[in-house]
């Protein structure tokens, strides 16, 4: 066995699978919430699949696993839909609700906020 010490995120959080069962209960909680919900009302089903997929690619990859992100980067791909500082702090609380739902240790829960957080001035555009 390898030393933990020297795995990858993608590898401690579970890898591929693991982390497309957290895009699949996060995104929903995003899509539900009463303000963050107008970001895909008008949104096909094929668009909202398409997103998913890019946002486990990019976690995936961002995390060190051995998948190859296809998609915008961060400040391209929010620019214009005026994501404020409540939206994103409304997002980090659905977030932390899904990595205490899988049980993520603390440590992984640690290091994916604060991967995530590393992105927020890529995306926030209002105070």
């Amino acid at each position: 066995m390898s030393n933990p010490a020297s795995r990858t995120l993608y590898e401690r959080l579970g890898g591929y699978d693991a982390i497309a069962a957290v895009v699949g209960d996060f995104a929903p909680r995003l899509m539900a919430d009463p303000q963050l919900g107008r970001f895909w009302q008008n949104r096909g089903q094929d668009g909202i699949q398409r997103e998913k997929q890019l946002l486990i690619d990019y976690l995936c990859n961002a995390a060190g696993g051995p998948v190859y992100y296809t998609g915008r980067d961060m400040k391209m791909a929010h620019e214009g839909m005026r994501i404020g500082e409540t939206d994103w702090q409304i997002m980090i609380d659905h977030l932390t609700a899904t990595l205490e739902r899988f049980n993520v240790p603390a440590a992984e829960k640690g290091d994916v906020l604060a991967f995530v957080e590393s992105t927020k001035a890529e995306i926030v555009e209002l105070p």
